[in-house]
């Protein structure tokens, strides 16, 4: 298992000085922020990342992600130009040895929460999620500051995706994917990029559209569309444990036995009703995840993959981009580094 952390580039207020100190960390997960959804990533851009990255001692491990252009999702004819686009990229990355890449497939909206700054009751802040008050929630006016995305829509763009998507039911969002995979997987396999795709967050329809990477039967039908080591999985404890009808222990052992989990995402949820949670420290007690029998399905199988704390809540007087402190995440990272350290020795 390689530690790895979540950095934004150089606007990113955590410096990779600082990424270098946590105990273990040796993997950078990071993308480019100034490329347009569909265009080509260019080299030369991803090499100077490359070079920073080595600079401070760390390597880079995983791009998060390549996003994919709605038109691919939508199934439009623009799509076989954009898919070409999206495999220059892939082989670029591959060309300077970054070897994982996770991406999603959801529709207009990435991973979405109600409130970006929830009060615990130790005086931290957490992302949280609450169903009825996403239904309150007006798009009349574009995304404004909802949070987690690649791209933000006036409303007119907005509206326009909405109407786009009211004629794409599960089934053709799930043919849309495989189309997509059928031709950039095997690019991938022999770029040497392991592809893995990130649950849906929450795991469940927002705003009435398809969402279907959601459970474990998801990733096995995921898998199942291309016969490539390359088509994996981002296994997210904390998508996929918002819904307390995934067992994700179980989950990690199907899934890494088929060799396919090819990144992880360590989070903890607390769910507090019916699709409704807030994110939780790291440890398994303070939130709704399994963390240690999580890990354990992990050695079990094998995986010697990149891991990452995921979202983090905010501490000790800490500012910044929700989710994505540096304090908490840290702590999640050594948390992570024990657990494993432990269930080797056993």
């Amino acid at each position: 298992m390689q530690m790895t952390f979540r950095w934004f580039g150089p606007d990113d207020p955590i410096p990779l000085q600082n990424i270098r100190q946590i105990p273990g960390v040796t993997g950078i997960v990071t993308a480019l922020y100034d490329v347009a959804i569909g265009d080509v990533w260019p080299k030369s851009s991803l090499e100077r990342i490359g070079e920073q990255i080595d600079r401070a001692g760390l390597e880079f491990a995983v791009i998060e992600s390549i996003a994919v252009h709605e038109d691919i999702k939508l199934g439009r004819p623009t799509r076989d130009r954009l898919i070409e686009q999206y495999i220059e990229s892939v082989h670029a990355m591959g060309a300077l040895g970054v070897p994982v890449l996770c991406y999603n497939f959801m529709p207009i909206f990435d991973w979405t929460r109600t409130d970006l700054a929830e009060v615990q009751p130790d005086g931290s802040t957490a992302l949280a999620y609450d169903d009825a008050a996403l239904s309150r929630i007006d798009l009349s006016r574009g995304t404004g500051d909802l949070p987690g995305w690649s791209a933000a829509y006036d409303a007119e763009a907005l509206r326009a995706l909405l109407a786009a998507y009211s004629t794409v039911n599960a089934e053709q969002l799930w043919e849309h994917l495989a189309y997509f995979l059928e031709r950039v997987a095997p690019e991938a396999e022999r770029a040497g990029v392991r592809m893995a795709i990130h649950p849906d967050d929450p795991p469940w329809s927002i705003f009435g559209l398809p969402r279907i990477i959601t459970s474990g039967a998801a990733f096995e039908r995921l898998i199942d569309l291309v016969d490539s080591p390359a088509n994996g999985v981002t296994l997210c404890t904390g998508s996929l444990g918002a819904d307390p009808n995934n067992d994700l222990p179980a989950i990690a052992r199907r899934i890494g036995e088929r060799g396919r989990i090819h990144f992880m995402h360590c989070r903890n949820v607390a769910i507090t009703g019916d699709k409704q949670f807030h994110e939780a420290p790291h440890p398994s007690r303070f939130g709704n995840v399994p963390m240690r029998d999580v890990l354990a399905a992990l050695r079990d199988v094998g995986f010697t993959g990149p891991m990452r704390p995921d979202h983090g809540r905010m501490i000790w007087g800490e500012r910044g981009r929700p989710g994505y402190g540096l304090h908490d995440r840290a702590l999640g990272a050594t948390y992570l580094q024990g657990l494993w350290e432990g269930l080797e020795r056993q």
